[in-house]
């Protein structure tokens, strides 16, 4: 307590000046018109400034929330647009009916972990078993490229086998020509923006900047985007081509995707299992 009279003794004379100085100020605002409006709307403006701050950090800490909303709300656009393509126009059918044809339906999820800088990357995600997320199924990116196959699932967490995946393989053909053939990556560079088409008989034209897409054999729909040709030919030397493309997705950005539900993949699964094993 003595030192804080001792404080106030010293700097007295700045504490007058102070207390007369807002009293000063009271005083001109309350007497003047122009005064008294020049403050006010220079408080409004400070005030609301504040406000529009604050608006903004919040908008910021509610980002995650808000990107999660949206993907939800892509997964079933998604899923809605698939119905509309799969529309048998030779038949007359009902939209109840059209929406229970679908073979294909979106999930969104958030990735948790990703690399893209190893022989063999994987991406974890943030749904499960809980989610109805199985092994196999396909998974694409918002803007629909491809990004690989599910491996392992957890009630509420899965792991892919990344696209930038020595064991990936998936299968693909040029939108223009229908050429078949394999997508690999990683067997001659670890460019996580390049891939590599194999298989693709030799007898077709491949042409520079042509799309390749997912065929539709295998655990994706088809017509996924996955990138464009920027090579169209690396000999073999045998009958089919080797094309190097550019994919569509950059892997060192992915923040959501999309798991791929096959309506009838447990029942093909099952129907080709009772198939003789060939030799």
């Amino acid at each position: 307590m003595r030192n804080l009279w001792i404080f106030i003794n010293r700097y007295n004379a700045f504490f007058l000046f102070i207390i007369f100085f807002t009293i000063g100020v009271v005083l001109t605002v309350k007497n003047n018109a122009y005064q008294r409006s020049v403050t006010f709307n220079s408080t409004n403006e400070v005030v609301g400034l504040a406000y529009e701050n604050l608006n903004i950090f919040k908008r910021y800490v509610n980002l995650g929330t808000v990107n999660d909303s949206l993907a939800k709300e892509n997964a079933k656009l998604n899923t809605q647009l698939l119905a509309i393509q799969n529309v048998d126009t030779a038949k007359l059918v009902t939209v109840k009916d059209t929406v229970n044809a679908v073979q294909f339906t979106y999930l969104a999820a958030r990735v948790i972990k990703n690399s893209i800088t190893l022989r063999n990357n994987v991406i974890t995600i943030n749904k499960g078993t809980a989610d109805g997320i199985q092994s196999g199924m396909a998974v694409i990116s918002a803007g629909k490229g491809v990004v690989g196959l599910i491996r392992d699932v957890s009630p509420h967490l899965a792991t892919i086998e990344s696209l930038l995946n020595k064991n990936t393989k998936i299968s693909v053909s040029i939108k223009s020509t229908k050429a078949l053939g394999s997508l690999v990556w990683g067997e001659r560079n670890s460019d996580y923006s390049k891939a590599y088409i194999k298989d693709i008989p030799n007898h077709f034209k491949v042409k520079l900047g042509d799309t390749i897409v997912t065929s539709g054999f295998g655990s994706f729909p088809p017509g996924i985007p996955v990138g464009r040709i920027s090579n169209r030919g690396i000999a073999t030397g045998d009958n089919f081509l080797t094309i190097e493309i550019n994919l569509f997705n950059d892997f060192s950005t992915l923040q959501y995707v999309y798991v791929i539900k096959d309506k009838f993949a447990q029942e093909q699964k099952e129907l080709e299992s009772k198939l003789p094993n060939e030799q």
